[in-house]
């Protein structure tokens, strides 16, 4: 029996002595968890405004510009790497899992205890990886850090900053995650960009708040910008590029705000789409309840792991082009195929690395298509436009898809495990024999296909928004996980709270505490 184990649990010794948090012994009271929800999130704020120690800010270049708001972290901070670290990790062991190069059994007890256990050093793994290339001619240390240590120390505080931020961020997921309710993770995303959506909306302060407000220096929120040109434009100038201005003109266009509430509409029904299962208890007669297959079945996890493994390829993609260590490697370095970046930009110009990212918005894409002398780059055609919104959305669909199996498989959220949960519950379909296998088959008729659809709705969902726009440049991807994100919390909320009243429900959904 030994013989079988996989190897990942001659790692485990090792992984079992880092810091981590324990997980409680009994039931944790309601209150206790949102006391606990909301000192994570405090301390997310927090940390995402301390600044490291040392770094030369005006020489600063972020490489995850384009997915601050999905990588839940903020430029320069100790929060610099964000989830990054985490959700790649995640993305390694998911496709490592279910390609079965990694033999683990994630319904088993001990198997998914072992896959927690490696997933921690490679959580670590990930920080050194991500952390190492940001200190060479992207975080720099200051001239005075330089003289008090020099380079090479400067270089290594910057980075085991960054790694204690990243870690500190993995500990506080798994506080939230055990003695919490709901992902850490999913609520710094959702607290990054709401925070975000909202300075983007009615953010009353200019552009350069170094000067006065006036047409050269708007507001930057959209709600203050659109009154102020409002009440600052004659009908003549709205006529000659004033619309134009207020529609679709920075910062935070009107159109961007339109954007965002119809991403949240759309999201907030699909979130209430669903197929009801009626159930009714073996035992106790007249007991009966609904299990809901929702729409949505993967939740927003696979627009996650979508968008993060976008953000390391752009990242890898500028180092291998930018680096003066990586650019020399045959094929990869200084390939303009991979990528190629304009000198201070992290934003690829062209390449593979930039058609898989995201267009932010009608002004990125759409009007240089219908006008490309006055608004194209000078480098792409209208074709090369579109074939790039097409590539980014085809990626984006097939991906979440992918991702969205990946997840069900390795989360008991297939039918197998589902019909063994609900039987231990004591509930069982009515008319049907109290049996799992019979539970499985019903099951499977809707599982596995609401899978499929619900990784292609919220991948494309994601996308589209993101062809739009949103305001404070949060992506409509931020803006589709944060409306996911609030609507699952409430839902885990009434849970809780259902389980306080009804001790009895904890078993059936899941809580073994």
């Amino acid at each position: 029996m030994e013989e079988n184990k996989s190897l990942l649990y001659r790692f485990k010794p090792v992984a079992d002595r880092l810091p981590a948090v324990k997980r409680p012994e009994g039931h944790v009271h309601f209150r206790t968890k949102m006391m606990w929800v909301i000192l994570i999130v405090v301390i997310y704020f927090f940390m995402t405004n301390v600044y490291i120690y040392g770094l030369d800010q005006e020489n600063t270049m972020d490489l995850f510009a384009q997915y601050r708001t999905i990588m839940a972290g903020a430029s320069g901070s100790l929060l610099h790497l964000g989830i990054g670290p985490i959700v790649t990790a995640s993305i390694i062991m998911q496709l490592f899992v279910g390609a079965k190069i990694i033999k683990l059994d994630l319904t088993n007890r001990e198997d998914k205890a072992c896959y927690q256990s490696f997933l921690k050093l490679l959580v670590i793994m990930m920080i050194v990886v991500e952390a190492v290339p940001q200190v060479f001619g992207y975080l720099e240390p200051s001239n005075k850090f330089v003289n008090s240590f020099g380079l090479g120390g400067a270089r290594g505080l910057i980075v085991l900053q960054l790694f204690i931020g990243s870690y500190i961020v993995f500990l506080m997921d798994e506080v939230v995650s055990k003695w919490g309710i709901g992902s850490g993770i999913s609520l710094f995303i959702a607290a990054g960009v709401s925070e975000s959506l909202f300075t983007g909306t009615v953010n009353w302060n200019p552009v350069n708040a170094a000067a006065e407000v006036s047409m050269s220096n708007l507001p930057a929120g959209t709600i203050p910008k659109t009154i102020y040109l409002l009440g600052n434009i004659d009908a003549g100038s709205m006529a000659n590029g004033g619309y134009e201005l207020l529609l679709l003109g920075g910062p935070n266009p009107l159109i961007a705000l339109v954007g965002t509430i119809i991403i949240f509409l759309i999201v907030a029904y699909l979130e209430s789409t669903r197929i009801e299962l009626p159930l009714s208890h073996g035992s106790a007669r007249g007991a009966r309840g609904r299990y809901p297959i929702k729409l949505i079945y993967a939740s927003n996890i696979p627009v996650i792991l979508m968008m993060a493994l976008l953000a390391n390829i752009s990242m890898f993609a500028l180092l291998f082009y930018t680096n003066p260590g990586l650019s020399g490697i045959p094929l990869l370095g200084n390939n303009d195929l991979i990528g190629y970046f304009h000198p201070g930009e992290t934003h690829a110009a062209g390449g593979f690395a930039w058609y898989v990212s995201a267009p932010m918005g009608l002004t990125s894409w759409l009007l240089p298509v219908l006008q490309p002398e006055v608004y194209g780059d000078g480098l792409h055609g209208p074709i090369q436009q579109l074939m790039r919104v097409v590539i980014y959305f085809t990626v984006m669909v097939l991906g979440s898809i992918m991702f969205a199996k990946f997840w069900i498989s390795t989360t008991n959220m297939g039918a197998e495990s589902v019909a063994n949960q609900i039987q231990k519950s004591g509930m069982q379909i009515p008319g049907f024999r109290r049996d799992p296998r019979v539970l499985r088959r019903v099951l499977e008729r809707y599982i596995p296909v609401v899978t499929v659809l619900s990784g292609a709705i919220v991948g494309a969902i994601a996308a589209g928004a993101d062809l739009i726009g949103t305001t404070g440049n949060a992506s409509g991807t931020g803006v589709l996980l944060t409306v996911g994100i609030l609507i699952q919390f409430y839902e885990a909320m009434g849970r809780e709270q259902m389980m306080e009243m009804h001790p009895v429900m904890r078993g059936f959904f899941g809580e073994d505490r």
